[in-house]
């Protein structure tokens, strides 16, 4: 399939992806008498052990925010609390919705927003993108009647983005990036149109850990009365405290004007469990579009501020009380030793010839290199036991920092595995694996081309 044997990269990925699917183990149909809680816990507990290992060791790039006791006992013990409510139904579960309130108040004020500033609790960053951009659809339909929405967005933005349009038929206007691989402001003023609803911004974009010139393009959207969506999904629980950590950052929030929402993700630096995100907008007619609710049903009154209908109450509760147990304090706490090790590691890797980092990043470090093959690098990294993110475009790899990477020598560790990673592909020992191709075709083929080949891994991935 364009150059890629199917067969071959389905052999490569079955070690990392179907590592337990055998026969003997699958369950492809109900059993008929249930089994025991021994054996489903065991089985559980063997799982648990095998995959934990690489996150608690740190050798994860994102993925795990956190991980330490006491506070997964703690969540624990929150679930058994809570483990039955469903937002769905304030008036069985009215301390859902307070709490749920209180969070996109907490976040609000995080953001420099005002009392106006209305938002809703959703189930990931993915449905936080997805109901901003319904919203400015929607919101434009009927405020300016236009009916084939444009959304301008640079290329290093999240593919959430493009599942959005994908969903809500808004077509995506991708915009390259400046030498600082942030979103091209000029590029974004030449290619906006009468139907352009919004205008998209990332601190930072999960490829580079590059921060988007906010400010700039929010004066766009505001010159233009539409929107400025900024994407602080990976960023919204680090960014607020960046400066009290002793780091420069530019505003990106409701301080600025031409901001109008802004997502971000309480599961991940918010460091609650999955899956919780915040989406808020400067006020309540925004909001009001996002809204579903109708009173013509003859099962009665029926609303949901997000995509879902049931919405467990758990997660909910866990990132409030995440919040509270954290505070201001806690949080610029950890944005500190998260950001002084990205910090060793840009030093450390200036000092590795051949090696360069991409951009001006704080804690999502990606790494290419203009000398040799940079997936070579990332190969031998895996082999070193290092889960990393392969990146295209230009080809690299990126490491985004977490808690578990500012635990004693980790960042150490890693800088020493890089280099010898380094050295072994001067050598020529690293031999490329089959995802290497894989994301050369990407950077060389046309689109449809590539989202086949993928939709037939993942394919694979869902059948026994």
């Amino acid at each position: 399939m364009n150059g890629i044997d199917f067969g071959s990269v389905l052999n490569e990925l079955q070690k990392d992806l179907k590592p337990y699917d055998s026969p003997e183990s699958n369950f492809v149909r109900m059993p008929d008498k249930g089994l025991g809680e021994d054996f489903l816990l065991n089985t559980l507990s063997g799982f648990a052990k095998k995959e934990s290992q690489s996150w608690k060791e740190g050798k994860v790039s994102g993925a795990v925010y956190y991980g330490d006791e006491p506070l997964l006992s703690f969540y624990e013990k929150l679930y058994h609390l809570v483990s039955q409510t469903n937002a769905l139904h304030p008036d069985v579960w009215p301390s859902i919705p307070k709490f749920e309130r209180e969070i996109v108040s907490m976040s609000s004020s995080l953001m420099h927003g005002d009392d106006g500033v209305r938002g809703a609790v959703s189930s990931g960053g993915t449905e936080s993108i997805l109901l901003a951009m319904k919203t400015y659809r929607d919101f434009f339909r009927k405020k300016r009647g236009i009916t084939e929405p444009e959304i301008v967005l640079p290329s290093t933005a999240h593919p959430s983005f493009l599942k959005a349009c994908e969903y809500f038929s808004i077509k995506p206007v991708i915009v390259g990036l400046d030498e600082n691989y942030r979103a091209d402001v000029a590029m974004v003023k030449e290619l906006m149109s009468g139907n352009t609803v919004a205008i998209v911004g990332s601190m930072p974009n999960f490829p580079f850990g590059t921060f988007d010139p906010i400010e700039e393009l929010a004066e766009v959207a505001e010159d233009k009365k539409i929107g400025m969506h900024v994407d602080a999904c990976l960023g919204g629980f680090m960014d607020p405290f960046v400066r009290d950590a002793g780091y420069d950052f530019p505003d990106f929030d409701f301080s600025v004007s031409g901001v109008t929402s802004i997502s971000m993700d309480t599961h991940k630096y918010g460091y609650a469990p999955k899956g919780t995100s915040v989406v808020l907008y400067r006020n309540g007619d925004y909001f009001q579009n996002q809204i579903y609710a109708t009173a013509s049903w003859q099962g009665g009154i029926y609303f949901t501020p997000t995509l879902l209908g049931s919405r467990p109450g758990y997660p909910i509760v866990a990132a409030w009380a995440a919040m509270l147990l954290m505070g201001r304090n806690g949080y610029t706490q950890e944005a500190k030793k998260i950001l002084d090790a990205g910090d060793y590691i840009k030093k450390s890797i200036e000092k590795i010839p051949g090696l360069k980092y991409i951009g001006n990043p704080l804690w999502v470090i990606a790494i290419s290199s203009g000398e040799f093959d940079p997936y070579l690098v990332w190969e031998a990294m895996s082999k070193r036991g290092w889960m990393l993110n392969g990146l295209s475009n230009p080809a690299g790899f990126h490491i985004a920092l977490t808690h578990r990477h500012t635990l004693e020598d980790v960042k150490e560790k890693f800088v020493i595995d890089l280099s010898g990673a380094v050295d072994s592909v001067k050598k020529g020992s690293v031999k490329a694996s089959s995802m290497a191709p894989i994301y050369g075709m990407a950077s060389v083929l046309p689109k449809e081309s590539t989202d086949v080949f993928l939709k037939s891994v993942v394919e694979w991935l869902y059948s026994h």
